[in-house]
């Protein structure tokens, strides 16, 4: 009996070993992972990770490779793949695009592609040699990124399969990507690789060719080109959002050189509406600098195969206007044009630093800033209307940082308007800005065909004093004999025989404009401008010495008293910009109660600190409603918010709704 229930025991055993045993030979198991994990495993590539994606890494499985292996020696890894019949060509294609681009990203990450600062203070032989090897390397690098091109190109659109009918795949993505991103880097390590001040039309790789056609993009032709700088990684810390448009190509930044420095850049002149400038025209008026551009990288023939992509020499590099072109034909088929809208304008905000320039012109006694300038944003256009901005006290075309940001953002805004910003020096006397914009504006609209649509139902907009100085844009209005009035009988004398003096008073406004916008603009001055500590400030801020010398020059005569009537007439009527902002001083006396011409429309955007709906209480802590208030506005906003009053998310809304019922007014736009 025992040895029966021994056996028994013995017999429940095994089973038990049994399935023991098999469990632990299960490979395979479920559990849950998370979806952070899933779409990483899905999407990420050698572009986010440093190994390859799931799908290269799939493919070279059925080879036997280690991944490491292929990465560096690509070429051998891609042979043996060609051998494999199992392989489907959007794999094999796919999987080559990505090796190579990794092996150029090693390339680049190696000590080989960089040339130390210390480099320099090595011998010269070995200096050779650092150079010879640095050389080398960048050539590899080149030709890593053109076969990853070559390979991403055939991949896209040389396949049994159309893109269209992988319209949702992840893998289209990521080989979109990795065609941008060697593109991109291409045309940059070119640069180190051939440096020169000039922009050459042909890169060498190899036995390949790659050939710059310009003739799509316009503005480029004929012009001298510095250079282009790839917009894919640019990031402005300034900026709220980067405006892009997603789709095929790489987004690059054409820049033009700097304009050389004149004469006449900082003399001030005292007639500008009848100086003779030299021929290049007004050197105060710059056309775009940074041009949006776009670029895609082909084979010549418009019929080329597969072995055509990957082996032919003659490939061509095509440049675009991405506000002119939002799609291209690429081998028979149209697919949207990738762009980048922020970058040129936050380069141009970048590299001049326009926000610290506004507050030494304010000081400036001499001649940093005297004259003002007028900056377009992108190339001029005939059939897109213009957008004129102009800034306020202390500060520059930064304040309108969200505002022009939006503008390009806005696919209805972008297609219908260009911007165009004025920089001036706010410690002039506001009439003195007001007549050098006008002879300003008048110069850059006389520049243009009267004919384009561009020369019409142009928009003015005004922050702060430049909300005045707009105000008087627009206005038609003659203060001389108010003016006179506040003068001695001698000073009169001196004034009336000097018309180029007396001008100023006479105001005309400019018959492009036919909207105007209004934001945080002390029309009747403000209190803050009498406290103690904006008063010590108004002792320090003088008038630009280049003024009073221009000033000078123009009534010189031989009369000893010349230096005593300039003093008696800045101490008066003739105040700096700040002085002219209180509602006590002759400025407000005399162009208080000036209104916009009849015809044209004009909105007003007021800020509150407050949480009062009075009138008599609302204020954005530096001008009250009262003064910000103009009778007649088709549209007046009271935001909650301080006096930049611009800045705010509230104020871009109501300005873009303002510009887009401009469009539908003028028949240009339907919702």
């Amino acid at each position: 009996m025992h040895k029966l229930k021994t056996f028994n025991k013995r017999l429940w055993v095994l089973p038990l070993f049994s399935v023991m045993l098999i469990s632990g030979c299960q490979v395979v198991s479920l559990k849950q992972q998370a979806v952070n994990v899933t779409l990483a495993n899905e999407r990420n590539s050698i572009l986010t990770q440093s190994k390859l994606s799931e799908a290269s890494l799939n493919v070279l499985s059925m080879s036997g490779k280690e991944a490491k292996v292929c990465m560096q020696t690509p070429s051998d890894c891609i042979a043996d793949l060609h051998k494999i019949p199992q392989i489907l060509d959007e794999q094999l294609l796919s999987a080559a695009s990505e090796l190579y681009l990794s092996k150029a990203m090693s390339l680049a990450d190696s000590s080989q592609c960089k040339v130390s600062r210390l480099t320099k203070h090595r011998k010269e032989e070995e200096q050779k040699i650092i150079q010879i090897n640095y050389d080398k390397c960048l050539d590899q690098e080149l030709e890593s990124l053109d076969k990853s091109i070559r390979y991403s190109y055939a991949y896209l659109f040389k396949t049994q399969r159309q893109p269209q009918a992988r319209i949702f795949d992840n893998r289209q993505v990521q080989i979109r990507d990795f065609y941008n991103q060697a593109l991109t880097e291409l045309v940059n390590v070119n640069r180190l690789r051939n440096p020169t001040n000039n922009f050459t039309p042909i890169i060498k790789i190899g036995e390949s060719t790659y050939t710059i056609d310009i003739q799509s993009y316009q503005r480029l032709q004929n012009m001298q080109l510095e250079k282009f700088m790839s917009s894919y990684n640019m990031n402005f810390s300034g900026l709220r959002a980067i405006n892009r448009r997603d789709g095929f190509g790489s987004d690059f930044v054409a820049v033009f050189p700097a304009s050389e420095s004149t004469s006449h850049d900082n003399k001030y002149i005292l007639n500008p509406l009848s100086y003779q400038y030299p021929k290049e025209g007004n050197p105060n008026i710059h056309k775009a600098r940074y041009l949006a551009a776009t670029i895609i990288a082909q084979p010549k023939k418009s019929n080329a195969s597969v072995d055509d992509v990957l082996n032919s020499p003659d490939f061509e590099i095509k440049v675009y206007d991405p506000y002119r072109i939002d799609k291209v034909n690429i081998a028979g088929q149209s697919y949207s044009l990738a762009a980048n809208f922020s970058a040129p304008y936050g380069l141009w905000l970048a590299e001049n630093n326009l926000g610290a320039a506004a507050y030494l012109t304010l000081i400036d006694r001499d001649q940093r800033l005297t004259m003002p300038h007028l900056y377009m944003l992108e190339p001029y256009n005939p059939n897109k209307r213009i957008i004129v901005l102009v800034h306020g006290l202390a500060s520059s075309p930064e304040a309108w940082i969200g505002v022009t940001n939006d503008i390009m953002g806005d696919p209805i805004l972008r297609e219908h308007y260009q911007v165009w910003q004025v920089f001036y020096s706010t410690n002039m006397p506001i009439l003195e800005s007001r007549f050098q914009i006008y002879a300003l504006l008048k110069q850059a609209f006389g520049g243009i065909n009267s004919n384009d649509a561009a020369a019409k139902d142009a928009v003015l907009v005004g922050h702060s004093m430049g909300g005045i100085i707009s105000r008087l844009l627009v206005s038609d209005a003659d203060i001389s004999k108010s003016a006179l009035s506040m003068m001695s009988n001698r000073q009169q004398v001196r004034l009336r025989k000097h018309p180029v003096i007396a001008e100023r008073l006479k105001m005309k406004p400019i018959e492009n404009f036919d909207r105007a916008i209004f934001l945080a603009a002390p029309h009747s001055g403000t209190d803050y401008a009498d406290r103690w500590f904006t008063l010590a400030a108004r002792k320090i801020i003088r008038l630009p010495a280049t003024f009073l010398t221009s000033l000078a020059d123009t009534l010189t005569s031989d009369d000893a008293d010349l230096k005593d009537f300039v003093k008696t007439i800045t101490n008066g009527v003739i105040q700096n910009g700040p002085s002219d902002l209180s509602k006590k001083s002759k400025f407000m006396e005399l162009t208080a109660s000036i209104q916009p011409k009849k015809d044209l429309v004009f909105h007003s955007i007021i800020g509150n600190m407050t949480r009062s709906d009075d009138p008599n209480i609302i204020t954005d802590g530096i001008v009250p409603y009262k003064s910000a208030h103009l009778e007649h506005a088709v549209s007046e906003k009271i935001l909650h918010g301080g006096h930049s009053i611009q800045e705010t998310p509230e104020a871009v809304l109501e300005l873009r709704r303002i510009l887009r019922q401009h469009l539908v007014d003028h028949g240009l736009y339907k919702p």
